[in-house]
């Protein structure tokens, strides 16, 4: 097994905060998306940024993954499970953690799976009476549809039925799935490409060219219920928001559900062309060296 280099993946230098690691994920994300990217490598690298992402977004995954880095490992260093014993399993991993089936960038490697123990014999916690708990990270896809998730666990394949609208938290019970007893999966929301969550709304970064932004535009926008039209006002900025009603995560009991917020990342087209430096050499004339003033 080898050593995987999670901030060379994401481009990123080891020292990076949190805003820069998202933001870094969400530009290659969107690079190597399998529905968009024409590049013939595009799923795998899709999954490795995945992966990245998952490991440095936590805290404590991201503390655990540094500890290893320090002792010097570089990629492409053969690296065994067993090495991990002194510093990870004092680490403090309270639960096992296990990822559904279909999300985007799921399968994970060996080395992400030894590393953080998603397959370690003791890395999850019993009750008194005999169950077994766990984390549940689930696709935002699934809260937002309600529909079953295929899991792997002990070498057993079990399909779990994800309720519309479950919050980070909450739990799930399968009776008889445990070691000894129940099965108890704790919610959490596996990291999206697209897609942050705030309460229950769902926010999205949508790139836009500067002349969409101050002419205005009609662009198509994912939501997790399929590709909507979005009307962006003339005279947008970078940053600014809007809200798609009624698009975001479903709450239950017939509560009302969030919204989805669009929010404006204003990006400059590379030009490819002559003609497309040129234009971009008259706007410059267009709007000369003061423009910062107006």
């Amino acid at each position: 097994m080898q050593f995987k280099d999670y901030y060379q993946t994401l481009g990123v230098e080891p020292n990076a905060n949190e805003a820069e690691i998202k933001a870094a994920y969400r530009r290659l994300a969107r690079r190597y998306h399998p529905d968009v990217s024409k590049e013939p490598d595009a799923e795998e690298k899709f999954k490795a940024v995945n992966e990245a992402y998952e490991a440095l977004r936590d805290p404590q995954k991201r503390a655990a993954y540094d500890q290893l880095r320090a002792r010097g490992y570089r990629p492409g260093d053969d690296i065994h499970p067993g090495g991990f014993d002194n510093g990870f399993g004092a680490g403090g991993f309270d639960f096992e953690e296990i990822f559904a089936g279909g999300g985007a960038g799921g399968g994970f490697s060996d080395f992400f799976e030894s590393l953080f123990g998603r397959a370690r014999a003791g890395a999850r916690t019993a009750t008194p009476r005999g169950d077994t708990r766990a984390k549940l990270a689930v696709p935002l896809e699934a809260v937002y549809e309600g529909r079953n998730v295929r899991i792997q666990i002990d070498g057993r394949a079990l399909d779990v039925k994800v309720p519309k609208g479950i919050r980070p938290g909450q739990k799930i019970r399968l009776a008889g799935q445990g070691a000894q007893g129940d099965l108890i999966l704790e919610i959490e929301y596996a990291a999206h490409p697209q897609f942050d969550v705030e309460g229950r709304d769902v926010v999205h970064v949508l790139p836009v060219a500067p002349w969409e932004a101050a002419l205005g535009a009609s662009v198509t926008v994912p939501t997790l219920g399929g590709p909507v039209e979005l009307r962006i006002p003339p005279g947008s900025e970078a940053g600014r928001k809007l809200r798609l009603r009624g698009r975001g995560l479903p709450a239950g009991h017939g509560g009302t559900p969030g919204d989805q917020i669009v929010e404006l990342e204003v990006l400059a087209p590379r030009p490819r062309s002559d003609a497309q430096q040129k234009a971009y050499e008259a706007l410059r004339d267009a709007f000369g060296s003061d423009w910062r003033r107006s």
